[in-house]
C-alpha cells in the first residue's frame, strides 16, 4: 500500500470516529459507482449526509480543505444523485467535508464543515 493510501485510510477511520462520537450512522464507507467513490455516507437525524474526508500532514499545500473545490463538489453532487437512485429516496441531503491533520504523534485534529455544497 502507498504512504498516500495509508494516509487517506486513516484519516476516514478519524473521521468516522468524529462523525459517530458527533452522533451520525454510518450507512457506507467507500461506495462506489461509476461516477467515482463517496468516503463517508452517513445519516444525521433525517439528513443523509455524503461526507468528503481530506487528510494531510501540514498545511503545506493549503490544508485539507483546499483540496475541494468547485469540481469536486460537482463530482460529489453527481455521486449524491447515484447514491439516491441506488438506494430509494433520501429526504434532505447534505455534502460535508471533514479534514484530518495527521501528527507525527498524539491524536489527529479534526474539523468538520457542515453543508459545503
Amino acid at each position: 500500500m502507498r504512504a498516500e493510501d495509508a494516509l487517506g485510510r486513516y484519516g476516514e477511520h478519524v473521521a468516522e470516529r468524529f462523525l459517530i462520537e458527533a452522533g451520525c450512522v454510518v450507512l457506507a464507507r467507500n461506495w462506489r459507482c461509476s461516477v467515482g467513490e463517496i468516503d463517508l455516507v452517513l445519516r444525521d437525524g433525517d439528513t443523509v449526509v455524503i461526507c468528503e474526508v481530506k487528510t494531510r500532514r501540514g498545511d503545506e499545500y493549503g490544508g485539507p480543505f483546499a483540496a475541494v473545490g468547485p469540481d469536486k463538489v460537482a463530482r460529489l453532487r453527481r455521486l449524491a444523485a447515484c447514491w439516491v437512485e441506488a438506494h430509494g429516496p433520501a429526504g434532505d441531503v447534505r455534502f460535508d467535508v471533514v479534514g484530518v491533520w495527521a501528527r507525527p504523534r498524539g491524536a489527529a485534529r479534526v474539523e468538520h464543515l457542515r453543508g459545503v455544497a
